[in-house]
């Protein structure tokens, strides 16, 4: 009974109500005997006497594995934790950090447990959130103890280094991670001078990762000091690669910008409303030709710069930005000192303050002068091209990537009948023949795919009114400064008139050509024909003179009228020819070919009844030919005569007759099953005159050779199909009317 008394005697009056840390005195039954005051501080306890009272009453939070070691020091197991967390409720977690001994009434028997206990919650929360705020701003820390040599890194700075678990780094080695050369030397000095001084260090370099990775990194380092002696060195590492990388690109751009700037004379200017000043850079005053020293740097200095004639509008747009109406977007004169008158260009930004009243605005000027002067320039160009352009005596064209006519001057819709409004709502590609689309579609190709830069050719277009307009065309690229294609510019120059006048000399040297070869010709048979004659006339004559005998002289006289009747046929027919080829083509008429047909075989219905002839024919009752009447019937006439006399004398004679069209022309065919003609015998001889191919009494070699100059004396064309014992095909081509 004294020894319990004594015991509680003492702990009456111990120090524990002053004790710093949360301790409590509990009995068998976990009744509080005594507590510190710390203890009601920690647990925000309001009753000040808990003495007698359950510990379990008071703490009612107390986690339930905290209470079973209660229970195990009662029974003489002590325990302590510097901090474990326990789920308090549904997932929220409190962290306690405690120590329980029980305290003995005698040597064999626990009279109750002495706790000291904390709520290290806040605490440790607050470790876990700058624990994240390290990761989040990848911030590691490191401990260098020189007396061990031996280096202490935390997790973060380990994933920096990007090392793997087991790497146990030194100070050489951790030296050696920074980049060689300034990184290296650089950390290399500041370790060495905080060895030697105690001076702490704060540097951002590159360093080269386990992984072989260049990174900025920003190290800070201090020193501790014991008795003169460098015993530790401590400090953080930042991973700042993404920040440094940045602010090296954008110092990157802000010095590309200011070059640029210095470069283009762009002046920058503050002008403080409140304020009434104004701050110019260097480049200002050179824009401006003011010297620096003579500027009062007042808006009204500024103000004073500008044209007399600009500054009412150069005040009432400075007004509205300020008003917050419009932006200062403007140009405006200025005059320098020495009378010279500048173009500006300025635009600017409003800054407000919180109050939302306008206080600066912000902005640059720059030297646009030379700019107005080509403008100008460009204008006077333009109207002096809209000027050629118009009043050219040579059609001329804009013409789009799409072919599309952008614009068309009067010459060019005169030459091709068309208004402008029409012409615009065409392309190039309507009204070009198609002739000659694919080589300008070509030589447009090569332009477009930068093989070359224009092209001249000449090509047809079609007249509004259907006819052809013969042009010289030339086509120019017109690109933009980037050498990108914009337009086409065409100069057209009508030669209708030129092409006219070239057709009509080809025909007309055509025709006296044809007509030289037929004089030829006509002179070859001439010479040949009646030489022949008059030779054989002059040679019976000198054999009449020389004869004595009656009966001789009659002979030779025979052969005298013979001879002369022989050349009077001859006459005859080189008459025949003279009249074909003197014949003027514009007696040409339009006559129904049927009907002259029907009258030509009529005509010889006798001979076609004795040789059995069977005729039939397909010719379109209103077609027409253009023809002399007289020719065509000869013609008629002769084809009909040749398929009867050159009939096979082994079957009876057909004859087929058809009229049809063959593209842009009109065709008449006689196509018989007569004794044929061996074309590669005779190919070049059918029409020649006096030629012959069968061993005919009546063949004379006349017929054809009148038959084919016929027929291009009606400007027509005459072929031959033929195969012997097969028969033969006549085609005559006719003129379009």
């Amino acid at each position: 009974m004294k020894q319990n008394l004594n015991l509680q005697t003492f702990i009456k009056e111990s120090l524990i109500k002053d004790d710093p840390t949360a301790v409590v005195t509990l009995t068998n039954e976990l009744e509080i005997i005594n507590y510190s005051n710390a203890f009601l501080e920690e647990f925000n306890i309001e009753k000040y006497d808990l003495e007698g009272e359950k510990l379990l009453d008071v703490l009612t939070e107390l986690p339930q594995e905290i209470i079973g070691y209660l229970y195990d020091a009662l029974q003489g197991k002590p325990s302590s934790s510097e901090g474990e967390q326990f789920d308090i409720n549904k997932g929220i977690h409190h962290w306690y950090k405690w120590k329980m001994s029980p305290w003995k009434k005698n040597e064999k028997e626990i009279g109750g447990v002495i706790l000291v206990i904390e709520d290290i919650t806040l605490k440790k929360r607050e470790a876990e959130l700058l624990l994240g705020a390290l990761r989040v701003a990848r911030i590691g820390g490191w401990e260098l103890d020189l007396l061990k040599n031996k280096i202490y890194w935390t997790d973060i700075t380990r994933e920096i280094h990007e090392t793997p678990a087991d790497f146990e780094p030194d100070l050489a080695s951790g030296i050696n991670f920074y980049k060689e050369g300034y990184s290296r030397d650089t950390i290399s000095k500041l370790v060495n001078d905080s060895i030697k001084t105690g001076a702490p260090w704060d540097v951002e370099l590159q360093l080269v990762t386990y992984t072989n990775k260049e990174i900025w990194v920003r190290a800070k380092g201090e020193a501790q000091i014991i008795n003169g002696e460098c015993v530790r060195l401590f400090g953080t590492f930042q991973d700042i690669d993404q920040q440094k990388k940045r602010d090296i690109a954008y110092k990157k751009v802000s010095e590309r910008l200011s070059v640029a700037k210095n470069a283009a004379k762009i002046g920058i200017w503050e002008y403080h409303i409140n304020e009434n000043s104004l701050t110019w850079d260097q480049t200002m005053y050179e824009l401006y030709e003011i010297e620096e020293s003579n500027f009062s740097g007042i808006y009204e200095a500024w103000k004073a710069s500008v044209h007399p004639e600009d500054q009412e509008r150069f005040q009432e747009e400075i007004n509205q930005a300020i008003e917050g109406k419009k932006d200062f977007n403007t140009t405006f004169r200025v005059v320098w000192p020495s009378g010279e008158v500048r173009h500006i260009r300025a635009a600017s930004v409003l800054q407000k303050n919180s109050a939302g009243d306008s206080y600066i605005m912000v902005g640059a000027n720059w030297d646009i002068t030379e700019l107005i002067r080509t403008k100008l320039s460009l204008e006077r160009s333009e109207e002096s091209f809209q000027g050629a352009f118009q009043n050219s005596a040579v059609g001329m064209a804009i013409v789009g990537l799409d072919g599309k006519w952008i614009d068309v001057n009067d010459t060019i819709c005169n030459s091709l009948g068309y208004t402008k409004k029409k012409l615009l709502s065409l392309s190039f590609q309507d009204i070009t023949h198609p002739e000659d689309l694919h080589t300008d579609m070509s030589l447009l190709k090569e332009v477009v795919d930068g093989y070359r830069n224009s092209y001249t050719m000449e090509k047809k277009y079609f007249h509004a009114k259907g006819h052809l307009v013969y042009v010289i065309l030339t086509v120019t690229a017109v690109k933009d400064i980037d050498g990108n294609l914009l337009h086409f510019i065409s100069q057209i120059v009508d030669i209708s008139s030129r092409i006219i006048a070239e057709d009509r000399l080809k025909k007309f040297l055509a025709i006296t050509n044809h007509q030289n070869k037929s004089l030829l010709n006509f002179a070859h048979i001439v010479s040949h024909n009646l030489r022949s004659h008059s030779s054989n006339l002059s040679m019976l004559s000198n054999f009449l003179l020389e004869e004595k005998e009656e009966a001789e002289k009659k002979t030779i006289e025979k052969l005298i009228r013979d001879s002369s009747n022989s050349l009077n046929e001859t006459v005859l027919h080189l008459n025949e020819v003279v009249q074909v080829k003197t014949t003027v083509v514009e007696n040409l008429e339009s006559i129904p070919l049927k009907e002259v047909l029907l009258q030509v075989k009529n005509s010889i219905n006798g001979l076609i009844e004795k040789h059995q002839v069977i005729c039939t024919m397909e010719i379109p009752d209103k077609l027409k030919v253009k023809a002399v009447s007289a020719y065509l019937e000869s013609i008629l006439l002769n084809l009909f005569t040749n398929s009867i006399r050159y009939k096979h004398p082994d079957r009876t004679p057909k004859l087929h007759i058809k009229a049809y069209m063959s593209g842009n022309q009109k065709v008449l065919s006689f196509s018989d099953n007569g004794m044929g003609i061996d074309l590669k015998k005779h190919e070049n001889k059918i029409f020649g005159m006096y030629k012959t191919f069968h061993n005919h009494p009546e063949a004379k070699g006349i017929g054809l050779f009148i038959t084919k100059n016929q027929v291009e004396a009606m400007n027509g064309r005459i072929e031959v199909e033929s195969e012997v014992d097969k028969g033969t095909t006549f085609k005559v081509y006719f003129k379009i009317d």
